[in-house]
């Protein structure tokens, strides 16, 4: 909303203002004559957005309570849910014969038509579709004589999409597409469209990623000039600039990354001074001095916000000549950071800081695995290679041990999830599923990165410098309390103090659950209990964290948040921290604009990720049909129950599947109670399991018990 917008919304919302005509209002707000139109088109904006109405005397007035603005979210089955613009507010519910033809993502005007009761939520009707998200949507060609449809990749878009045989172009049944919608639904008619790209047979090596990168309009092709730029700034460090910085090319720094890494940017180096005090070194990469501030690549890096991991395949935020080149700490290259140096004491309380620009050169680029061999003893063969160097990794092992148990008695949630690690063929066939191991050596850069973010964190929150801050705000106390019926089941709880909830709390659940048989249950519906963690220009804590102050500093290779941070750390130190009001407030509204945006980045890029995962999955478990496995129910839901299996691959198991007796749903408990026998499923249960269906299409894999 600009500002002329505001000022019609303000002055209607005053309690004296009496519906008027356009041109009542138009004389109070004195418009010149040669400007009226314009008036006019701003106050047709707003009645279209549904933010104003006309009466029956063309006079003007607010719209009302019962009409509100969002985003629909389809389903599969024809109804939806509108997203309200306040992410605070109750989501509303659209039966199917009350969308008007809305699909996925669209932005709708609701009227509400039921008010939220206990236990359910509010329904609406949509009156109005502001504006259609999507003009292409990514699908599967079916070919007819005479016509053809395409099956959409979202299945949350609303139905097939009718192409006739004029506009099915160079498609072939069975190919993966994209169409350009001609016509959108509306009276029971489905979708029409022209096929304008062919992406290639639906089993073709790399189409399944392909479609997801044209699905999400992901920009996986850097413009030619961008890319020019980024050649032009070379592949050595400018000799001039080094007097101006601290020089650390004699020390002791590591990089410590999985094998695959080929962006580097952050490097570690740890000691001990005369007072038996830690002395942390964290050095990122320096690419806000690289990046400059409006020039093409960064216009570029703030339009995709953060680098896309798809398994094999990364959509980067910066073209592979600085991510790969000038900006990684490369092994054996002089390379420029901006660093910071924490003393710790042995209890890990960080006791003094210090933040500078610094020229490093790393004497060994370094797996986890080598760092956890060294840390073990393990392997002779890895200790004589990095003899020279194995008390400074011991030091680093002593010194996030001490980190890590003071983070986990301040409440830190240490959330021992498995990732999943997709084993794929030199095609890109998914050929393995299994949990992504980790050793301590990861946790030794973790620990440190945190400690680096929160230091910084705290630093520029006292300056009140213009930032960007990580925010993880604590969960909703409703949301807590339904977790408590779950934790029941397994004799937990997680306790709630005058409508407060503390860290602390469910870092005891977390605690106590370590080493048994529900742990990983019990992990996952925390996290699905808690909020989704976002960038702010507002300094509002972090709860999972269990920190005050919390940023993001340590990735400005992958995540633009990172970089704006640098580039204000940068100006700061240039200007020996006398920063004018000026440039506080011209950054202040940056930090704001740039906050929001990457928090939206994220939150594709988090749904890219996931969606590989699971497209790569079911692609695996295709050829697994009949093959039996011991499953943990995960989730109990109305039409059946999710199980996870060992190696990470959840699925569903209908009610239909589970037997011959009807099985009633417990929404209180969340569960399953057999009509017949009263046997029950929850989540936690084990279960044994068969594979009857896995489809990487739908990205659904459908299991039955055995």
């Amino acid at each position: 909303m600009n500002e002329k917008e505001k000022l019609i919304i303000k002055f209607m919302k005053d309690e004296n203002y009496v519906p008027m005509k356009a041109k009542e209002m138009a004389g109070i707000f004195m418009v010149p004559k040669n400007k009226y139109n314009m008036f006019k088109e701003t106050l047709d904006k707003l009645e279209n957005e549904y933010l104003i109405q006309k009466n029956k005397k063309n006079k003007y007035l607010l719209v009302t309570e019962e009409y509100v603005k969002g985003k629909y979210r389809g389903n599969e089955k024809g109804y939806g849910f509108v997203i309200l613009d306040d992410e605070n507010a109750e989501d509303i519910f659209i039966n199917k014969q009350n969308t008007k033809g809305a699909v996925n993502e669209d932005i709708v005007v609701v009227q509400i038509l039921k008010k939220e009761k206990q236990g359910k939520r509010k329904e609406g009707k949509i009156v109005k579709i502001i504006k259609h998200e999507k003009d292409t949507v990514v699908g599967i060609f079916k070919k007819d004589k005479n016509f053809g449809f395409v099956i959409p990749d979202d299945k949350k878009f609303g139905g097939d999409i009718f192409i006739s045989k004029k506009n099915f172009g160079k498609a072939r049944n069975n190919h993966k597409v994209v169409v350009k919608i001609t016509k959108y639904p509306e009276k029971g008619r489905k979708a029409e469209g022209k096929i304008v790209e062919v992406i290639g047979n639906v089993n073709e090596a790399g189409v399944d990623m392909l479609s997801l990168i044209k699905e999400y309009k992901l920009p996986y092709k850097f413009p030619e000039n961008v890319v020019e730029e980024a050649k032009r700034l070379g592949n050595k460090v400018d000799k001039k600039d080094i007097p101006n910085r601290k020089d650390l090319r004699q020390e002791n720094i590591f990089t410590i990354d999985g094998e695959d890494a080929k962006d580097l940017d952050d490097a570690v180096r740890v000691s001990k001074n005369e007072d038996g005090n830690y002395v942390l070194d964290v050095h990122i990469a320096d690419v806000s001095y690289y990046v400059k501030e409006n020039s093409l690549l960064d216009k570029e890096a703030s339009l995709r916000g953060t680098s896309i991991y798809m398994l094999s395949r990364v959509i980067p935020m910066l073209p592979r000549e600085l991510s790969n080149g000038i900006c990684s700490l490369n092994a054996g290259e002089d390379r420029f950071t901006l660093s910071c140096t924490m003393e710790i004491d042995k209890l890990g309380n960080v006791v003094s800081s210090d933040v500078y620009k610094a020229i490093i050169n790393v004497k060994e680029r370094m797996s986890y695995t080598d760092v956890q061999k060294i840390i073990d003893g393990s392997d002779e063969k890895i200790l004589k290679k990095y003899e020279p160097y194995i008390k400074d990794f011991k030091l680093m092992e002593e010194l996030a041990h001490i980190l890590k148990n003071k983070r986990l008695e301040r409440g830190y949630l240490n959330l021992d999830i498995p990732e999943s690690k997709i084993v794929l063929d030199e095609n890109g066939h998914s050929i393995d599923v299994k949990k992504y191991e980790t050793s301590f050596s990861n946790e030794i850069i973790e620990q440190f990165m945190l400690t680096a973010n929160e230091t910084i964190a705290e630093k520029f929150f006292w300056l009140e410098a213009p930032f960007i801050y990580r925010v993880h705000e604590e969960p909703d106390i409703d949301k807590v309390k339904e977790l408590n019926k779950f934790l029941f089941n397994f004799g937990y709880k997680v306790k709630i103090s005058n409508e407060k909830i503390y860290p602390t709390e469910f870092s005891k659940v977390l605690e106590d659950v370590k080493g048994k048989q529900e742990e990983r249950v019990v992990s996952n519906l925390i996290l699905r209990t808690l909020k989704v963690a976002k960038y702010e220009a507002e300094n509002n804590g972090h709860f999972g964290i269990a920190s005050k102050y919390y940023c993001h500093f340590t990735s400005p290779i992958r995540r633009y948040p990172d970089l704006f941070i640098h580039r204000v750390i940068s100006k700061y130190l240039d200007a020996n921290y006398h920063v004018s009001d000026k440039y506080k407030e011209q950054y202040s509204k940056y930090a704001t604009k740039y906050a929001f945006e990457s928090s939206e980045r994220e939150k594709i890029a988090t749904k890219v990720e996931r969606d590989s995962i699971d497209i790569k999955k079911a692609e695996y478990m295709q050829d697994k049909i009949g093959k039996q496995y011991e499953a943990i129910v995960s989730s109990v839901t109305q039409f059946g129950i999710f199980v996870e299996l060992e190696n990470t691959v959840e699925g569903l198991i209908r009610f239909e599947n589970l037997g011959d007796e009807y099985f009633i749903y417990d929404e209180e408990r969340k569960r399953l109670i057999g009509e017949k026998t009263n046997i029950t499923y929850q989540i936690g249960d084990k279960i044994k399991i068969k594979v009857i269906n896995a489809n990487k299409e739908t990205r659904q894999i459908d299991f039955e018990k055995v």
